[in-house]
Order: C-alpha cells, then structure tokens, then sequence
C-alpha cells in the first residue's frame, strides 16, 4: 500500500509540474506572439482605431487603406539589368514590390553565399591539420566581438572602390564570410568522425567530392540553422542597408518604409501595413527551415 500511494503521490507530482510547465510556457509563446498578432490586425484597423486611447484588440472593421497607400505612394521598375551600356528595366510596379523584392533578393543571396563559404571553411578548419589554423581560428573567434560599426567606414570605402556602392552586393558582400556561421559549421564539421574523410581519401575521392558527398549532408542540420541565423541577420541589419543604398530602386523594405514617414508625423497605418508584408517571408523561410533549425539547437545536448 505504502508503495502504491508513493506511485500516486509520483504521478500527483509530475501532472502538477506538467500543468505548471504548460502554463509557463503558454504565456511566454502568447507573449512573443502578441507584437506580430498586434501588428497584422493593425495593418488591417482604421487610423482611428490605430490611434484610439483604449487599445482596440479586433479590428471592428477589416480595411485595405493602409495597403492601398504603401503601394500607390511610389513606383519603380521591378528589376534591372545592365548589360553594358544596355539597362533593361522590367515593368513598373508599387515601390514596395520592388524594396520587398530587393530584400528578398540581398538576404537569399547572402544565406546561400554564406552557407556555401562557412561550410567550406568550417570543414578546412575542422579536419586539415596547416600552418597557421590555430590562429586563423582565432582571428575568427575574434572577429566575432568585433561590432560591425567598427568596421563600417572600411566597408564604406572599399564597396565605394569597387564601384559597388548603391548596389544590392554592397550589402550582401560584407556578410560572406560572416564569422559566428563559420565558428558555427565547424564545431559541426568536427562531431564528423575523422575516420570517414580518410575513407574518402583512401577511395580516391577528390577533396571537392569528400566535402559534397560526405561531409556537407552530415553537417546539414548546422547549415540550416545556419541559413536561417543569415537570413534573418542580413533581413534585420537596417544599419548596414542605410549606409549603403540611397536611390529609391535600390532601397530595402525597411528603409522605404521609413523614407515614407512625414517629419513630424507618424503614420502608424502605414508602418504596420509594411511591417505585416516584410514578416510573410521571414515566416516562410523559418518554416521551410525549421526542421533543420531544430536539430541545429539540439545537436550535441544528448550523447549517446
């Protein structure tokens, strides 16, 4: 009986740190949740209800005003190519289809440069025994204390010199190679057992063909959460995009957003209308990614 009132006494114990632990973390979760679900139904509310004293929770009416303005305020073409002395310009469209494009377009372009590059060098670094990979390692780890800000008019210059300035590459450029995705890929690089890439080598394998075959599926989960950490940074680094691009075409999301504010005034309507377009492919590539981002998290706390 005293055993059988300890097994109750048990499960008691476990359903209530359970429900505890399911309390917590709802309210958490609704906390994160709350400024994307507030800024979503704001797209949607009249700039009364935007600027109202009591917070209005559900719009009472679900209205395209805010959307309207973004997109009818300003055009631009949807791409251009120079070829040469030859631009070919695509059609015009609303200035935020072409900054949201622009945006997409400098953040895909960064994730797989930067993926491809920390994957290459993590792979070096974890498994070729050089000259000088302690303290190339250490540079690196370095690096990443290192505030952007510091190297900023470096950056500047140098995107200036190459005639890349105003460019979208002027701020996909300086995030190749970006420091904490190849710290990141080569502590995976190196759960990779040794014994495999001498496999490789022992069959001949090339050092390209070791890396594609073998060891960059092995690390995939690390490059997926690796692609996701890029996207997100390159997305988010409104500083660098302010520095580098000017011209109305060539502007972020972001910047356009902010170029369309009054000096005086905000509208509200607006920023978040922007704001629930810039979030629809950040939320895409996080679930296209999530699996891997997961094991990316996980990798490593449970040895076996």
């Amino acid at each position: 009986m005293t055993q059988q009132n300890q097994i109750q006494k048990n499960a008691a114990k476990t359903k209530t740190y359970y429900i505890i632990s399911f309390v917590l973390v709802s309210i958490v979760a609704i906390a994160f949740a709350f400024p994307l679900y507030w800024i979503i139904t704001g797209a949607f509310k009249t700039g009364a209800e935007i600027n109202a004293t009591t917070p209005v929770w559900v719009p009472s009416e679900w209205v395209m005003d805010n959307f309207n303005r973004l997109m009818s305020k300003r055009t631009a073409p949807l791409f251009e190519l120079t070829l040469g002395k030859f631009v070919i310009a695509g059609p015009v469209v609303p200035a935020a289809i072409r900054w949201l494009v622009n945006t997409v377009f400098m953040s895909v372009s960064s994730m797989l440069l930067t993926c491809l590059t920390a994957a290459m060098a993590g792979y070096v670094l974890a498994k070729k025994n050089f000259w000088g990979r302690g303290i190339v390692f250490s540079l690196i780890v370095c690096a990443m204390a290192l505030p952007k800000q510091v190297i900023l008019i470096p950056l500047l210059r140098e995107m200036s010199g190459l005639h890349l300035y105003d460019t979208m590459w002027a701020v996909i450029f300086p995030i190749v190679g970006w420091p904490f995705g190849v710290f990141l890929l080569k502590q995976f690089a190196e759960g990779i057992p040794t014994e495999m890439v001498e496999a490789c080598r022992i069959d001949g394998a090339s050092e390209w063909r070791t890396f594609t075959d073998v060891m960059f599926p092995m690390i995939k989960p690390g490059v997926g959460a690796c692609a996701i950490f890029t996207f997100i940074n390159s997305w988010n680094d409104y500083f660098m995009q302010l520095i580098m691009l000017t011209s109305n075409k060539n502007l972020t999301i972001s910047l356009g957003i902010a170029t369309m504010q009054a000096e005086n005034s905000t509208d509200f309507g607006l920023l978040m209308a922007g704001s629930a377009l810039a979030a629809v492919p950040i939320i895409i590539v996080f679930l296209i990614f999530q699996k891997y981002f997961t094991k990316g998290i996980t990798m490593g706390a449970v040895k076996g």
